[in-house]
């Protein structure tokens, strides 16, 4: 459930204004972008270094320490408290309790300036570990009334630990900070902590409820990464403009009429309707949307429905998933799938009662002023080595903070020791690790980032 908003924040503005503060950002950032802003000076990445040559050690102790101890979505109690100590210990003020179970702090430079954020997310899978890691997650918990093994299969205990080194790395050079830097540590990024009603409706999770309590109020830009196995070690991967898809659950339940399985003529046979629903959905893409514009997905994942051999069952419920790069696209995938659905239902006598959510994210978008100015930052903090990437048909819902203020969100390669990028174990696999050395990068490439946006004019 979403807390209290804190005091010291505001709900955010209505969409109007955040879409006028958004524009003028981004001007401001294209007029920015023009003086080829190279990064940070030489004496303050000097600086910078012996900070994160400090922290490098304790960044190894809290990626371990929250990896065996994975919280779900909604639930991330103990990593919360950690981090809020941790920025306590800082001399941070900290807000907690931010969207849930998020946690907020803004370091104040010595000297005035513009505000840029910098967020990592919190919660962790329902996935059985296969990594035999010396500390691997023992932990269960309960996900949708069952208890489930819970890991960290998307490395956001890398990233936690990665902004909790930022944080100390940032405090110590405080007094060459012209500006501030506001930390957002996110729960539930993977999706929502709590089952939607009879309507299909969930309360605010992730970033979106973080946005609603406050957590961007003041931020003239965000920046955030992806831990990856699957770039090279070392390599930053980014994108100007779309580099993920937006997510849409796809809710289908096809209602007939049920009847003995021998005397279908009696009733409305919602298995047959739902398989040609099924078969239906597929020209969605290949032949209802304009393609040659931008790729989409869309993925029946799950058909649930009957009880035994010779009952023709009522309902039958469909689960998929819904991916595109482009808002008007996505809308009208959204169009075309219920279309599609309730017709071919309807021609068999059956009804399609179509659904889209709780989860629900926009398309990463990441700024083209903001990417331009950046680029030169990401690629000093990671010695040259940073390349763009294809477009990637996962979501984020980073893309919440993107419609509320440009946003740059980029890939850190750490494929393990001894495997390949192209073969290493993804994200969401059970197997799923990732190289500690990246850690230390991490720091260095969101502190430069954050430090360069603030430095220029």
């Amino acid at each position: 459930m979403k807390l209290r908003s804190p005091s010291s924040f505001r709900r955010a503005a209505p969409a109007a204004a955040s879409s006028a503060r958004w524009a003028v950002a981004s001007a401001l950032l294209a007029l920015a972008s023009a003086t080829q802003a190279q990064g940070v000076d030489a004496p303050t990445l000097q600086a910078l270094d012996a900070q994160i040559a400090k922290v490098s050690p304790q960044l190894v102790s809290w990626r371990r320490d929250i990896h065996a101890h994975p919280e779900l979505s909604g639930q991330e109690r103990r990593t919360a408290a950690l981090v809020a100590e941790h920025l306590r210990g800082l001399g941070l003020s900290v807000q907690t309790g931010v969207g849930g179970t998020g946690v907020v702090a803004t370091l104040q430079g010595a000297h005035p300036g513009k505000l840029v954020a910098l967020r990592a997310d919190m919660d962790a899978l329902p996935v059985p570990e296969g990594t035999g890691l010396p500390f691997a997650s023992q932990v269960k918990a309960q996900y949708l009334g069952k208890e489930v093994p819970v890991m960290h299969a998307c490395g956001h205990d890398g990233h936690t630990a990665i902004l909790m080194g930022v944080a100390q790395a940032l405090a110590g050079m405080k007094d060459q900070i012209h500006g501030s830097v506001r930390f957002i540590f996110q729960p539930a990024e993977e999706g929502a902590p709590n089952e939607p009603d009879a309507q299909g409706v969930a309360p605010s999770f992730g970033a979106k409820a973080m946005i609603e309590q406050g957590a961007l109020k003041g931020v003239q830009a965000i920046y955030g990464l992806h831990l990856t196995a699957n770039i090279p070690f070392g390599v930053a991967g980014y994108r100007s403009g779309p580099l993920m898809a937006s997510a849409d659950d796809i809710h289908i339940n096809v209602v007939g009429r049920g009847a003995h399985g021998s005397a279908p003529w009696a009733g409305v046979d919602p298995i047959v309707a739902a398989s040609q629903v099924v078969l239906g959905l597929q020209t969605v893409v290949s032949r209802q949307l304009n393609i040659s514009e931008e790729p989409a997905v869309v993925t029946i994942g799950a058909i649930n429905g009957g009880t035994r051999f010779n009952i023709i069952p009522d309902k039958v419920e469909m689960l998929g998933t819904l991916r595109t790069f482009d808002e008007p696209m996505r809308a009208e995938a959204q169009k075309r799938i219920r279309n599609t659905a309730q017709l071919i239902a309807e021609s068999s006598g059956a009804k399609a009662e179509v659904r889209f959510g709780p989860v629900s994210y926009p398309v990463t978008v990441n700024s083209p002023e903001l990417t331009q100015a950046s680029v030169p930052a990401l690629k000093q903090a990671m010695n040259g080595q940073a390349v763009v990437v294809p477009k990637i048909s996962g979501s984020e819902d980073f893309s919440e903070f993107q419609k509320v203020v440009p946003g740059f969100f980029f890939f850190l390669g750490a494929t393990p020791k001894g495997l390949q990028a192209a073969s290493a174990p993804s994200n969401h696999s059970p197997r799923f690790d990732f190289n500690e050395d990246a850690l230390p990068m991490g720091v260095r490439s969101l502190s430069v980032l954050a430090l360069d946006f603030l430095n220029r004019s």
